[in-house]
């Protein structure tokens, strides 16, 4: 029931998360019989349901808001990249905080955001943890995303 509105994507892979995360698509190879030979064959890999919205959340954060606006998305994105070069005080956690919120708003397959908890990182002084605990459309279950670690750098 839920799942299904939670639609379904090609699965990434993150493959550099310094500085910029850079994600690949996720492949799948399988050996198959045809016509008594085995054939290597490659497709991509798809995700779904919790899983999908997860991945879509993190895509919509690390975009920059107005980086597909050419793509007839002006608004799609968050505002968290324009924090990279702050300092990491109580004004910065609270931007992030924010910022997080007005992304998750535009999800139209959260239903409700239940928390945003936006903490410093052990150990690391430009660096803060966000923690995000969304409601899916159609589904009474909370889902737990991150934490995501944002450098200030």
């Amino acid at each position: 029931m839920g799942d299904q509105a939670l639609l379904t994507d090609i699965a990434l892979r993150l493959v550099d998360s310094r500085a910029l995360s850079i994600y690949r698509a996720s492949r799948v190879e399988k050996r198959e019989l045809v016509g008594g030979r085995g054939v290597r064959t490659r497709d991509l890999v798809r995700v779904s349901g919790r899983a999908n919205l997860a991945q879509a959340v993190s895509i919509r954060l690390l975009t920059p808001v107005g980086e597909l606006a050419p793509l007839g998305h002006p608004e799609y994105g968050s505002r968290l990249p324009n924090l990279i070069g702050e300092r990491r005080t109580e004004t910065t956690r609270n931007l992030a905080k924010l910022y997080v919120i007005e992304a998750l708003k535009q999800e139209r397959r959260i239903a409700e955001v239940v928390e945003v908890a936006v903490v410093d990182h052990p150990g690391e002084r430009h660096r803060i943890d966000i923690a995000i605990r969304v409601r899916p459309i159609e589904d009474g279950a909370v889902l737990d995303l991150g934490p995501f670690t944002l450098d200030l750098g």
